[in-house]
């Protein structure tokens, strides 16, 4: 079977093959770059592998007039520029030993070597220069089956990376098959070692968590979560009932997923921290579940902070309280985001100045909202 596109075929991409085919090295495209290209999703990131060692990797790319950086050369990974574009190249490894958290590798001149060390099977498809695919551990059939299948004993991939129970999840929710469910014998790995998550940073939890919860319909998944004990693990408190009816509304409204608005869905205790949010994130977060039962109406809460926060307020609001959204729920939005308060500092001074300026501007501007922001600057002014 071939693959094909412009990823592959762009010289950029083929300069960085011929430097290490046409000097006798083994090398694929792999991964996720494969993946999509099969299922016809776009690809950005083109990864390698090959039997040639970092040393050789950048010995070659240099006397190629490409650029090597040696972006992970610990784990036998450099990073080859050509054309502008970054191309992630890594020697073939096989584990030696794993502590949960990372493995102790050797290199090796194997592709299958190289495919066993991989999480699932669908991840472990190759491609040459050429595009035609090379498939060591029967990955295709599960990718055109749309089965997420982790490579060889579940347990063992697990306990090499505990990360990988929450990919398990992601990848599912992106590729996987939901009408066929998940694979029971994985689920009953990850069930089983779930408590191997305390040992992953929340920094690399929480990237993987607002991965999943971007993709577009996570429900499942995150259902499958909650009933493997994943959930509880990661974010105690946390409760999956609202998410389901919050993408629903999403679609009904045309609104694009956001991977915040569903984690407000969500619940949970300190979330922010226990998934190393930004400030911003946070702040978002917090500022999403307030307004969740705190009961400003849609067109106040765009007038002050945006049509889109107003709409993920309305969504979880129908989600979480089951308020049916209101027919000019729009409307009201549009309207709240399009209004802008006529009266100014200037127009209250001289007769005003300092807290009783502020407090007669705040005044008036509740008046102005109460009235659906109708009053023009002289009924507002002639109201003071």
């Amino acid at each position: 079977m071939k693959v094909t596109g412009d990823w592959l075929t762009r010289p950029e991409t083929q300069a960085v093959f011929a430097m290490l085919d046409e000097a006798g090295h083994q090398v694929f495209a792999v991964g996720g770059c494969v993946r999509n290209a099969l299922l016809g999703v776009a690809v950005s990131d083109v990864d390698m592998a090959s039997d040639a060692t970092p040393e050789r990797v950048i010995a070659l790319a240099k006397a190629a007039g490409l650029k090597p950086i040696p972006t992970g050369i610990d784990h036998g990974t450099i990073t080859v520029v050509s054309g502008g574009i970054a191309h992630e190249i890594t020697t073939f490894r096989k584990d030696v030993a794993t502590d949960g958290r990372r493995a102790v590798v050797a290199f090796s001149k194997d592709v299958t070597d190289d495919s066993r060390r991989r999480d699932f099977t669908m991840n472990a498809l190759y491609v040459d220069r050429l595009g035609e695919v090379i498939d060591p551990l029967a990955g295709l059939a599960d990718l055109k089956s749309r089965v997420l299948r982790f490579i060889d004993d579940p347990s063992l991939r697990i306990r090499e990376d505990y990360l990988r129970i929450l990919r398990f999840f992601r990848f599912h929710a992106y590729y996987g098959d939901v009408a066929q469910g998940m694979d029971a014998e994985a689920l009953a790995a990850i069930a089983e070692n779930a408590e191997g998550l305390a040992q992953i940073s929340k920094e690399r939890i929480g990237s993987e968590m607002l991965k999943l919860l971007a993709a577009t319909d996570p429900a499942p998944a995150v259902a499958a979560m909650r009933q493997s004990g994943v959930l509880s693990q990661i974010l105690p408190g946390a409760d999956d009932r609202a998410l389901a009816p919050l993408v629903h509304f999403e679609g009904e409204a045309g609104v694009a997923p956001e991977a915040i608005r569903r984690l407000a869905a969500l619940g949970g205790e300190t979330v922010a921290e226990r998934l190393r949010l930004s400030g911003k994130q946070s702040d978002l977060l917090s500022d999403l579940r307030d307004h969740i039962g705190f009961m400003v109406p849609l067109s106040e809460l765009a007038y002050r902070k945006g049509a889109d926060f107003a709409c993920s307020v309305s969504l979880l609001r129908a989600a979480v309280l089951e308020m049916p959204l209101a027919p000019d729920t729009n409307e009201q939005i549009a309207q709240g985001a399009a209004a802008v308060f006529p009266v100014a500092a200037k127009d209250l001074m001289p007769d005003l100045q300092g807290p009783a300026l502020g407090a007669a501007l705040k005044r008036l501007e509740a008046v102005w909202i109460k009235s659906g922001f109708a009053l023009s600057k002289g009924q507002l002014l002639q109201s003071l």
